[in-house]
């Protein structure tokens, strides 16, 4: 007679094939769970990393930013510097020019006229005087032409002020321009 095995095998290999199923899941799943976690723990890293390195940069940036102000400042204070060394300069090689000025003035006055006031704006100069007639002006005006550090004088006013003893006076003011004979002798070397 034949032997039949009525155990269920069956379904004792079906339960053991559905636990090494579920221990082989659980193991996936938590190898899965431990790639995520170390890809995660990698990425996280980078990106401590990367911030860390911009922060570094933003501080370098702001340092550079501070030093292109002061270098900035610095530029500004060295314009008005040589803007004021090109000024005591100018007054330094002008400052014999006052003198000279003075001189042609006493220079260029004839006999018979008077000076009350010289005006001087930059290089033009305006002269007002009392003649005691009006060649002793066109003859302070020849003197002027003449000079060497006043020149191109321009006659905008005479009238006469005074008519007693038959004596006439008369009121003058003119415009003059101030020169410079040395400098006008450099242009004319470069030239």
């Amino acid at each position: 007679m034949p032997r039949i095995n009525l155990l269920p095998w069956r379904e004792e290999l079906r339960k053991e094939r559905q636990k090494n199923f579920l221990i082989a899941a659980g193991v996936a799943v938590l190898a899965g769970i431990a790639v995520i976690g170390a890809v995660n723990l990698v990425y996280s890293a980078r990106i401590d990393h990367q911030q860390a390195r911009n922060n570094l940069l933003t501080n370098e940036i702001k340092i550079l930013d501070e030093s292109i102000r002061e270098s900035d400042g610095i530029e500004r204070q060295k314009e008005r510097l040589l803007a004021r060394m090109e000024v005591i300069e100018e007054l330094q090689r002008s400052r014999p020019e006052v003198v000279h000025l003075f001189d042609e003035l006493t220079r260029t006055v004839p006999d018979g006229v008077t000076l009350d006031s010289v005006i001087q704006t930059d290089r033009a100069i305006r002269i007002s005087g009392v003649a005691q007639s009006s060649t002793r002006v066109s003859s302070y005006m020849r003197n002027v032409n003449g000079s060497e550090w006043i020149g191109s004088p321009d006659l905008t006013k005479i009238e006469t002020i005074d008519r007693g003893q038959s004596r006439e006076r008369f009121s003058f003011t003119l415009t003059a321009v101030q020169r410079n004979p040395n400098v006008e002798e450099d242009e004319g070397v470069g030239q």
